[in-house]
C-alpha cells in the first residue's frame, strides 16, 4: 500500500557538513531517521559501486524501503539508488555543496588524522601509509570529481535543496523554513581541531591543477552556487 508520507532523501557527500546536517535530521525525525553508511562508495570500484546502486535502484522501485517507518534516510551513497521507492510519496532530495578545493584540503586532514587501520578502506590506508602529500591526494585518479561520482545517473536538478557549505548557517534556516516546516539546531560537528583545514595556502598554480583535474565537479558547485543566488532573488521579491 502506498504512503502519502513525503520521505527525504539526503546525500551525505565527504566533509560537506553531513555529520552537522545529520544531528540537524535527528532533531526532526528523531527515530524515522535512517542513517546509511555501510555504501563506502569511495572504496569501492567505478563498475562495482554502479552495479551496486542498478540493483538498489531495482530493489527500492519493485519492493519499497526495507524499514518502511524511516521518513528520513541520510549517508554515504548515491542518490540513484533512490529514483523511484515503491509506496513513498513524495521523495524529496537533499545535499550540501562545498568548493571542491577546500573540500579536498578538508578531507585529506580528516583522513590523516582519523586513521584507524582496523576500519579504514584500502585507499585510506593507501593515502596515510605511503604518506601521500595534499597535492598527490587532491589529484589522484580515484578521487577525481567526486560529486560527479556520487551523481552518477542523477541529474542535480533533481535536488529539491541543495545546500552550500559556506553560507551553512543561513542555507539551514532555509531548508529547515521551506523542506521541513520546523526549526532545527544547527549543530557544527566533525569540524578540524584548529578550524583552519579549508585555509590551508595553496599556491595558485597548484590550486589551478586542482581545479582543472576537478572541472567537472566545480561545474557542478558554480551550478548550485547559481541555483542558490536564483532562490534568494526569489525570496528577495
Amino acid at each position: 500500500m502506498s504512503s502519502t508520507r513525503p520521505i527525504l532523501i539526503s546525500v551525505h557527500l565527504p566533509k560537506t557538513a553531513g555529520t552537522s546536517f545529520q544531528d540537524s535530521l535527528r532533531a526532526a525525525y528523531g527515530e524515522r531517521l535512517q542513517l546509511r553508511y555501510e555504501e563506502r562508495p569511495l572504496h569501492r570500484g567505478v563498475r562495482e559501486r554502479q552495479r551496486r546502486v542498478v540493483l538498489g535502484a531495482l530493489q527500492h522501485a519493485v519492493f519499497g524501503l526495507q524499514d518502511d517507518s524511516a521518513d528520513c534516510i541520510h549517508g554515504h551513497f548515491l542518490p540513484a539508488s533512490y529514483r523511484r521507492i515503491r509506496g513513498r510519496s513524495p521523495v524529496r532530495y537533499v545535499t550540501w555543496f562545498r568548493n571542491p578545493v577546500d573540500r579536498l584540503v578538508s578531507h585529506y586532514h580528516y583522513w590523516l588524522r582519523s586513521y584507524d587501520p582496523a576500519r579504514a578502506g584500502t585507499l585510506h590506508r593507501q593515502v596515510v601509509e605511503e604518506n601521500w602529500s595534499l597535492e598527490a591526494f587532491a589529484l589522484a585518479p580515484a578521487l577525481r570529481n567526486l560529486y560527479s561520482a556520487f551523481l552518477w545517473r542523477f541529474p542535480i536538478d533533481r535536488f529539491d535543496f541543495i545546500g552550500i557549505t559556506e553560507h551553512y548557517s543561513e542555507d539551514l534556516r532555509y531548508f529547515s523554513e521551506h523542506l521541513l516546516g520546523q526549526p532545527v539546531p544547527e549543530a557544527r560537528n566533525n569540524t578540524s581541531p584548529d578550524g583552519g583545514e579549508s585555509s590551508e595556502r595553496i599556491d595558485g598554480e597548484l590550486r589551478q591543477q586542482i581545479e582543472e583535474h576537478h572541472r567537472k565537479d566545480m561545474a557542478l558547485y558554480r551550478q548550485a552556487l547559481e541555483s542558490r543566488a536564483a532562490r534568494l532573488d526569489v525570496q528577495k521579491n
